[in-house]
């Protein structure tokens, strides 16, 4: 339950949202550098300080006042592989803008208490959401790549060519095709969308009983992991030798 008393001033019959906190969370595959978030009266608010992908949580930007019910987000993100082979040369940022809606909230508490959440999804799109506490984000890319690490190992990059950060930030990058494809957000559903792209076949998703599992689990959290996991190795190995024109591969 979001608590912050929504006031009005003396012209406006609109919220007024004042010692208001901000927290983004990035569920995008870049590196968000910073947002803005406008009212329609010019009053602001910022944050960002390079979140990586899937992170955000716990991170406050305050203390803000925000007015009325529609409202735009400015924010720009870069792709730290590319950045990162060049490190003396300038970052190529991305723009985005998206106008949102927040309906009239009552909220009550004090400053730290009164939070309005920012996700940042891979589609380019921002969800807003009040609330009272930093609570846990949507899509954690990092329990996710732990979970690889744990249970896979060096089968995850078996030459060794990428170092920690790349092996992350291409955990995140498939990860967040398995959003934009199928909405996954579910930390087993994620470790087992990567580790059929990674191990069995990147178009795994296109095989038959996959898509079957696929419609059957929409909307379950969870229940696609585990679906996967349990999947028998004849059905993986047929799998392995799938293409996604429907022949199959050569071993």
């Amino acid at each position: 339950m979001v608590v912050a008393l929504v006031g009005c001033d003396g012209l406006s019959s609109e919220p007024t949202y004042s010692g208001l906190s901000i927290e983004a969370f990035n569920y995008t595959p870049y590196n968000l550098s910073r947002f803005v978030i406008t009212d329609k009266y010019g009053n602001q608010a910022s944050g960002g300080g390079d979140l990586m992908p899937g992170s955000g949580a716990g991170r406050l930007s305050c203390c803000y006042q925000l007015q009325g019910t529609e409202f735009s987000v400015e924010w720009k993100m870069y792709d730290a592989d590319v950045a990162s082979k060049d490190l003396y040369k300038p970052i190529q940022y991305i723009s985005f803008k998206e106008d949102i809606h927040l309906p009239p909230t009552k909220l009550e508490g004090n400053a730290g208490t009164r939070i309005l959440g920012l996700h940042f999804y891979p589609d380019a799109h921002v969800e807003p959401e009040f609330r009272s506490d930093l609570g846990a984000s949507r899509i954690s890319y990092r329990t996710v790549h732990r979970t690889l690490l744990e249970q896979y190992g060096k089968k995850i990059d078996p030459a060794g060519k990428l170092n920690e950060a790349e092996l992350f930030r291409r955990t995140a990058r498939i990860a967040s095709e398995a959003w934009k494809k199928y909405r996954l957000t579910d930390s087993e559903d994620l470790v087992q969308f990567v580790r059929f792209y990674l191990l069995v076949n990147p178009g795994f998703d296109r095989f038959p009983q996959v898509q079957e599992i696929l419609k059957d689990t929409k909307g379950k959290s969870g229940d696609f992991g585990r679906e996967m996991k349990n999947l028998p190795e004849a059905a993986v190995d047929q799998i392995k030798t799938f293409s996604v024109s429907g022949k199959e591969q050569q071993p």
